[in-house]
């Protein structure tokens, strides 16, 4: 069997492995107040440009969203996302059990734009109901897609014109910036948002997320948000170690853009055999429409993912490729594809 279901299901990229291999003798301060940590901060800084940003560890990105969102927030303040936005739908309601509101707006491409927030503002207007007070977008966004430097700088603006929060869900970070048709670079993010993070969990690490908060206001004791919300980790190296191995050399970058070029073999292959898509992605992921029967052949071989219904014949299915996807793998794939659409 082999899996296309999502980009973690590896352990960690070699360099990541030796890494931890190298040091796991030494002897350090726990709780991310390590040498080990501390490079890795300053490696961060370094790359987007950004030397007084705060620069924190967590393992994942359901415990980075939920752990920044609610020290962040005011009890009574919300989060507007994306309907599909993945702490709207794939977090257990995570969001919500810290006592904050998600609400979300329609959004066929997984993007939020200016009007989406300008309409939601509207709906909100006295204290009767939540005041919105952040913004919560992804780059990629959950169904593949990415934006443009022009799309974020309008949500910039209209966030700073409607003192609002902007904060980016990295975990596919390296894919956006890696894909056809962006032109955003890790310099930009500090420029347009109030926090971010690099996605480590999907792309090539162990485990962690590394996020990155520009906004000093919202930066002020997150420590005590980080540990109450159990995301202080005693070996805290061990996320240091791995972000530095990641980011040399643009290992980060490196490794997505490869992800990316075998996907969009993937998306190639559908192509020509006359597939539609739910649609259009550059990324790792891509959601092709495939009728009911061929898609039961496939999994007798490939695991992949159902995601939306079409009608009663069709699925949109999804496909992922990660950093240790191979040309194997995919070429195997394509081959079966063509000869189930081709029996």
């Amino acid at each position: 069997m082999i899996s296309f279901s999502c980009d973690y299901l590896e352990g960690a990229h070699p360099k990541i492995l030796e890494r931890l291999l190298e040091t796991n003798l030494d002897q350090t301060e726990g709780y991310g107040e390590d040498p080990f940590c501390g490079a890795a901060r300053e490696l961060i800084r370094q790359k987007i440009g950004c030397p007084d940003c705060a620069v924190h560890f967590l393992t994942g990105g359901t415990q980075t969203n939920l752990t920044f969102i609610a020290h962040a927030l005011r009890p009574w303040q919300a989060v507007l996302a994306a309907d599909s936005g993945h702490i709207a739908t794939h977090e257990t309601g995570a969001i919500e059990a810290t006592g904050h509101k998600v609400f979300t707006c329609p959004a066929p491409e997984g993007k939020l734009t200016p009007a989406h927030i300008e309409s939601a503002l509207v709906l909100h207007r006295d204290h009767h109901s939540v005041v919105p007070k952040m913004v919560y977008i992804s780059n990629a966004t959950e169904i593949g897609t990415i934006y443009t430097k022009t799309e974020l700088t309008a949500l910039h603006e209209c966030c700073r014109a409607n003192n609002l929060y902007l904060y980016i869900d990295g975990a596919r970070l390296a894919a956006a910036l890696t894909a056809r048709g962006n032109d955003l670079v890790l310099e930009d993010f500090p420029k347009y948002c109030d926090a971010f993070y690099l996605g480590g969990t999907k792309g090539g690490a162990l485990f962690g997320e590394a996020l990155v908060i520009v906004n000093p206001d919202i930066a002020k004791d997150f420590n005590y948000s980080l540990k109450q919300r159990g995301g202080l980790l005693a070996k805290g190296r061990l996320l240091g170690l791995q972000f530095s191995a990641l980011l040399e050399d643009d290992l980060y970058l490196k490794l997505a853009a490869q992800a990316n070029v075998f996907c969009q073999r993937l998306k190639s292959a559908f192509e020509d055999l006359g597939f539609s898509f739910l649609v259009d992605s550059p990324t790792n992921q891509i959601f092709p429409i495939l009728p009911n029967a061929l898609i039961s052949k496939l999994r007798e071989s490939y695991s992949f993912r159902d995601w939306e219904m079409i009608d009663a014949d069709h699925t949109a299915v999804r496909f992922v490729t990660s950093w240790a996807t191979t040309d194997v793998m995919v070429d195997t794939l394509i081959d079966d594809l063509r000869r189930f659409c081709h029996e």
